[in-house]
């Protein structure tokens, strides 16, 4: 299984027009006894015998052409080489041969060295093709034993969840990030199935006529159903060496309580980052990928689910965000407290930048994966924000922005209306969001908190600028002024101790002009004597 590289190009004899390939006479330079190659004739190609079918039938060579250089087609050989010598095992050489077919037919490219390697020495199949949809009717169709209501759960997990969201995701490149995009979006459609119902609209109530808001509970009910599966995909077909939903940080079934990332909380958690991190390099033998380094970022357990920013690291943020287009709908989120599905729903005809003022009317969630345009979910939440300065000057230079890529889209570009959109003017899928805050979060070297955890940092860094709890209340867009000062609220370390100061200085104020004399006589005591 050596291989051979050689030249060929396209040309066509004269006479009966059959493409002449590598038989081609302008491949090779006159002169040169034939071995010497053309610099500007042809392309390198490579061919590479391949192991057998089972039933001892000879399998067609590999053979890919197109190469620019020769060093291009030799790297592409000797990783195919490397491949097919991972194992001398002939059933292995076989499943490493279909890996690579498969991989060059859908990528165009061959698998990693490094990560078939990794598969073949812990016995993993290495088929790429399963889905996280295909494997979930696998697992269903497995449990057999299983009582009815038991069934009828995990087929309504499968349906209403892991399918629309995860389906189309191969079950080996399942990530964390996208088990908790699942989570985010199921509470984003939380808010439609609310809004729906509060309406009175009948076609709107018909969308979820058989849905309601998903709680803390059911949660953590969808996500044992899936850790479970998960967990058989590992245990008894080694698809999978690691379980993604095992370490999805969901809220307790109360409602938990948010937590300031201080020093020493962020002290704690990256030693156990850094602890994990090194951990992963020596089982790999290898530089971490980006990808991986993100995903133990966001795997590493945290003091609490729900975990707030302090201002300083907010500001860090928005310094990170500040060159990518959607930094001002980041502001909006981090200092008005902003809904993503409100930020991406925001409509430039209710946007009045000489006002300073933001109208939230409308929003856009997800269902699945496809998104659904509608009214906030409360009529609190149909609101007008106020706006500051900077973030009215954030939303001047978007507008240039995006007047700029409307002209370089010229024809392309969409009409639609709203502030944030993609490149050619439609509207932005909330994960898109999502998944760009997660990165620019890494990127700064900052503790990880979820997108919406920013709506908590608002209120708290609102409030503790002394801002009324009224006022935060209706930025926000809530019903009640309690709901906003229980949930969306945190204490900085550095208010608490400035009000403690300030506790302390007036009753040290007090005693300073303090009388010395009594304000109240008491009676002495006196001994009497008896007779």
């Amino acid at each position: 299984m050596n291989g051979t590289t050689f030249k060929t190009c396209s040309c066509r004899d004269e006479a009966s027009g059959k493409r002449l390939g590598k038989a081609c006479p302008k491949l090779r330079r006159p002169g040169g006894g034939g071995e010497r190659w053309s610099s500007t004739h042809g392309r390198w190609a490579y061919q590479l015998e391949l192991p057998a079918h089972a039933d001892g039938r000879r399998r067609n060579p590999l053979r890919r052409r197109g190469f620019a250089t020769l060093e291009e087609v030799e790297a592409e050989l000797e990783h195919a080489r490397a491949l097919l010598a991972l194992d001398e095992d002939p059933h292995v050489q076989r499943k490493i041969t279909e890996l690579m077919l498969s991989m060059l037919k859908d990528a165009k490219t061959l698998p990693p060295v490094e990560e078939v390697r990794r598969k073949v020495r812990t016995h993993q199949d290495l088929n790429p093709t399963v889905t996280v949809a295909e494997w979930m009717q696998e697992f269903l169709r497995r449990k057999r034993k299983i009582d009815v209501t038991t069934r009828r759960s995990y087929e309504a997990h499968i349906r209403l969840y892991f399918t629309p969201y995860l389906g189309d995701i191969r079950l080996d490149r399942l990530r964390v990030s996208d088990v908790a995009g699942m989570f985010d979006a199921i509470e984003e459609f939380n808010d439609v199935i609310i809004n729906a119902h509060a309406s009175g609209d009948p076609e709107e109530r018909a969308k979820v006529r058989y849905r309601r808001p998903v709680g803390p509970a059911t949660m953590h009910r969808i996500r044992a159903t899936l850790r479970h599966a998960l967990n058989i995909a590992i245990r008894q077909d080694r698809l999978i060496d690691f379980n993604p939903a095992a370490v999805v940080e969901l809220p307790d079934a109360e409602r938990p309580k948010a937590l300031v990332w201080t020093d020493e909380r962020v002290a704690a958690w990256n030693r156990d980052l850094q602890d994990r991190l090194a951990v992963e390099r020596r089982r790999r033998g290898a530089r971490l990928s980006r990808a991986t380094m993100i995903n133990l970022y966001a795997s590493v357990p945290r003091p609490s689910s729900v975990m707030v920013w302090t201002p300083s690291h907010t500001y860090a943020f928005l310094a990170q965000a500040a060159p990518h287009r959607l930094s001002a709908l980041y502001r909006l989120i981090a200092l008005r407290g902003l809904r993503r599905g409100e930020a991406v729903g925001l409509r430039w005809k209710d946007v009045d930048l000489t006002a300073g003022t933001a109208g939230v009317h409308w929003q856009i969630t997800q269902l699945g994966w496809e998104t659904v345009q509608g009214k906030p979910k409360t009529e609190a939440s149909d609101r007008t924000i106020a706006l500051d300065e900077d973030t009215v000057t954030a939303l001047r230079m978007h507008r240039k922005r995006q007047a700029t890529e409307r002209l370089a889209a010229g024809e392309a570009w969409t009409d639609s209306g709203f502030v944030f959109t993609d490149e050619i003017g439609r509207p932005l899928h909330p994960q898109q969001v999502s998944d760009h805050f997660y990165q620019l979060a890494f990127q700064a070297g900052l503790p990880p908190v979820r997108l919406h955890d920013l709506r908590h940092g608002a209120a708290s860094i609102m409030l503790a600028a002394g801002v009324d709890l009224k006022v935060v209340q209706e930025t926000l867009g809530h019903v009640s002024s309690a709901f906003t000062r229980d949930t969306y609220t945190s204490v900085y370390p550095e208010v608490a101790r400035a009000a403690a100061e300030s506790t302390a200085a007036l009753v040290n104020t007090a005693a300073g002009s303090a009388r010395t004399t009594r304000l109240i006589t008491l009676p002495t005591e006196t001994s009497t004597s008896t007779s």
